[in-house]
């Protein structure tokens, strides 16, 4: 089942997650949820507070749906390690239209739980480091546009404000 993705503006998005404790069934059919949402969009990742719950929560799939064993699904993730550094484009469901180039982690490791419960450890580096870091970026408020400088932030602020006025946000 698709879900609706809350879109920039809505103050779940800048809400810190609750960790999850409760790994049971409905765990399971929310990260399928957030799957098939994530695929529609196309998405590389996509977070719990994107969806308009506030639990800690990311699916990734760097190949979009194209190699099954790319799909990662992470409860309570956390980076315990990053290095180096990345300065590309990105973007988010929760932003459409929108990219800036933001400074990532080349490589993080990061610790969390699968769907039911079990302690995992992933590695990544390039593209999977970013869509790391900006998904767990979302379980703490934070947003890509939150690392830009103040003026490109302004002006996504202010295009964003427009499209909410004319009706198309």
């Amino acid at each position: 089942m698709f879900l609706p993705i809350v879109k920039y503006g809505d103050p779940i998005l800048h809400q810190v997650c609750e960790p999850i404790t409760l790994f049971d069934h409905e765990l399971e059919k929310l990260s399928k949820n957030m799957v098939e949402t994530m695929y529609a969009a196309p998405g590389y990742g996509l977070a719990a507070p994107q969806v308009g719950l506030l639990k800690r929560l990311i699916v990734i799939d760097v190949s979009v749906g194209e190699k099954e064993e790319s799909l990662i699904v992470v409860a309570n993730p956390e980076l315990i390690n990053a290095e180096g550094d990345q300065f590309e484009e990105e973007g988010c469901l929760s932003i459409p239209s929108f990219t800036a180039r933001v400074h990532r982690p080349y490589r993080v490791i990061v610790s969390g739980q699968d769907i039911h419960g079990k302690e995992k450890v992933f590695e990544g580096e390039g593209v999977l480091s970013r869509v790391f870091a900006h998904e767990i970026d979302h379980l703490n408020g934070v947003l890509f546009i939150d690392h830009l400088g103040a003026i490109k932030r302004d002006i996504i602020k202010r295009k964003i404000r427009k499209k909410v006025r004319a009706g198309e946000w």
